[in-house]
């Protein structure tokens, strides 16, 4: 790192340091809503599709990210699926974050996402074939989904 790079950092932190984010007081503050999304095969380059979710505490958006997923998904389903389990995948970040600053998430998260073939997947123990290749993925979520630390 150069040393113009590193000034052009600290201005950056200088000039930004009232900026951050706002939270509103809930009477549930406890309570966290994940919304996990992805597109299929949204780069016209390489096929890849775009994961993207947003996690809440109470009324406050506390994570968020987009971003492709390093892999081509064969469906929706998949895509989909990969997109739940990198939102679980924060959502575990966050809660070992909050659990360390003295606020223990004591309730199942609530995630919520807009593909029936992916939810149907966490609510029925059985794998099927055609959907063997996201079969790590499933047993992430399944082993979240079983602990009571998830509902899909």
């Amino acid at each position: 790192m150069t040393a113009s790079e590193v000034k052009r950092i600290f201005r950056y932190l200088q000039e930004t340091r009232d900026h951050g984010l706002w939270l509103q007081h809930s009477t549930r503050p406890t309570c966290v809503v994940a919304y996990s999304d992805a597109d299929w095969a949204g780069c016209p380059d390489s096929s890849r599709s775009t994961t993207g979710f947003a996690v809440f505490l109470g009324p406050n958006l506390i994570s968020w990210k987009s971003k492709k997923q390093p892999t081509v998904s064969k469906s929706s389903t998949e895509a989909e699926y990969r997109a739940i389990a990198y939102t679980v995948q924060d959502r575990l970040h966050i809660r070992s974050i909050l659990f360390e600053l003295g606020y223990p998430i004591t309730e199942p998260v609530h995630l919520l996402c807009d593909n029936i073939s992916a939810s149907y997947l966490n609510a029925n123990p059985i794998q099927h074939a055609r959907s063997k290749h996201i079969q790590i993925d499933y047993h992430f979520i399944r082993e979240r989904v079983a602990h009571g630390d998830l509902i899909v």
